[in-house]
């Protein structure tokens, strides 16, 4: 029998293959979100570490290996100081990239650290960064920058695949505009009962409204349970 390690690795793998596999072509685009069982991304005073367990922090990092750039929100960076880097697995680290249209996010950030990866500002002025931050200006649309316009920017700079990591207004954006092609949910066994949601879209009247992508389950070794879902095919 292979050991639990192993385990989660072949399960992770399976939905990391199918991301490799996407075409080259047209930009492709995975979302990814951690949550617990009633859908909860932190608790009410903002606590979020260790929702999900070692075989999803784990399959988070071989998605960041597969893409070409890995993409946050500026409140994200403020929050959580993410590094956005490939440390758990084995690969090579994705350009990074912050969507930040009024200039917010601070120079001394992880992941706008000058340590050799490619490091983007999504905004909607122009500013002045350190080193050699590239900047991607885009006019704001109903307030906000649209996400077809970002995915489109960042094809322009050779950035093919791309990862929607967090937080979760900025997944939920992504997906209103369908600018996904797929979404892996990480579900953890626990319940916290109260706290910030994870998806939140626009109202839909009918169930016939809602997003029924085809999906494929893999149950992690740890315990958590993994929903590879292709927005590109309804059931």
């Amino acid at each position: 029998m292979p050991s639990p390690a192993s385990v989660t690795c072949a399960q992770s793998a399976a939905a990391i293959e199918r991301v490799l596999q996407a075409p080259r072509d047209r930009p492709f685009v995975v979302a990814q979100l951690g949550q617990s069982l009633d859908g909860r991304i932190a608790t009410a005073t903002g606590e979020s570490k260790w929702i999900n367990r070692d075989g999803a922090l784990d399959h988070v990092h071989r998605l960041r290996a597969a893409v070409d750039a890995v993409v946050v929100g500026v409140g994200t960076v403020i929050a959580d100081n993410p590094r956005l880097n490939v440390r758990r697995v084995a690969g090579r680290d994705p350009a990074r990239v912050v969507i930040d249209p009024s200039g917010r996010a601070p120079q001394t950030s992880h992941c706008l650290a000058a340590n050799g990866g490619r490091r983007i500002i999504v905004t909607a002025q122009k500013g002045s960064f350190a080193g050699d931050i590239e900047l991607i200006v885009l006019p704001r649309e109903g307030g906000r920058l649209h996400p077809a316009s970002i995915v489109s920017a960042l094809w322009d700079l050779g950035l093919k695949s791309i990862l929607i990591e967090g937080g979760a207004n900025t997944v939920s954006s992504f997906l209103d505009a369908r600018a996904v092609d797929r979404l892996h949910v990480l579900v953890a066994p626990v319940i916290l009962g109260s706290g910030k949601p994870g998806l939140s879209l626009k109202p839909i009247d009918t169930l016939a409204q809602a997003l029924r992508p085809a999906t494929h389950v893999h149950v992690l070794a740890d315990g958590d349970v993994l929903f590879d879902c292709n927005l590109r095919q309804q059931v």
